[in-house]
């Protein structure tokens, strides 16, 4: 199902990059250096590319914050980075997408915190893309229902690779063969 506007086409100058609570609370999770080293890869990218990147963190005080693997960029060169207590990013005191009206996510826990930021997105008729491979929980189980579940509700699944190379639109530039390198 599709919420009329979530498989058009993205472009670096709508988009922006949600990373979800990819924080060291949660580097017990069996999944958590996959998810983190692919959230990495995504954040180089859109660093690569202009995209700007929000990176939530849920409760800092306990769960610590966003993971190095992550490799955040400093706050305010395209960066920005939100505390929060509630669930949905987009809820958080400090959340902007900046005009923005396409946005790839990712982080953890699929069925929790993404799900209900990327719930809130599609409700304000904003287009979403899920990046699978950076994205967990700390059971397989959530994660699988989590991601159908945004699948059923309009969001578009889809990997690294496929976003990144999204967001170029062409091979032979700059930027292109910049993006090339974070993906092999």
């Amino acid at each position: 199902m599709s919420n009329g506007n979530s498989t058009r086409f993205f472009d670096r100058r709508s988009t922006a990059l949600v990373v979800v609570d990819v924080q060291d609370g949660f580097r017990s999770y069996d999944t958590f250096a996959e998810v983190a080293a692919a959230a990495g890869r995504m954040v180089e990218g859109a660093t690569i590319l202009g995209v700007p990147v929000i990176a939530t963190e849920q409760y800092p005080k306990g769960l610590q914050h966003t993971a190095p693997e992550v490799g955040l960029p400093e706050e305010g060169d395209g960066v920005t980075v939100v505390e929060k207590s509630v669930f949905s990013a987009v809820r958080a005191d400090g959340f902007n997408l900046a005009g923005r009206n396409q946005v790839l996510v990712c982080g953890i826990e699929a069925h929790v915190c993404v799900a209900q930021t990327v719930l809130d997105l599609l409700d304000r008729g904003v287009s979403v893309q899920v990046v699978t491979d950076a994205t967990g929980s700390r059971h397989a189980n959530d994660r699988e229902v989590g991601l159908q579940r945004l699948d059923r509700a309009g969001a578009v699944l889809t990997t690294v690779e496929a976003a990144l190379l999204e967001l170029c639109e062409r091979a032979g530039t700059p930027e292109f063969k910049a993006v090339q390198k974070v993906i092999l």
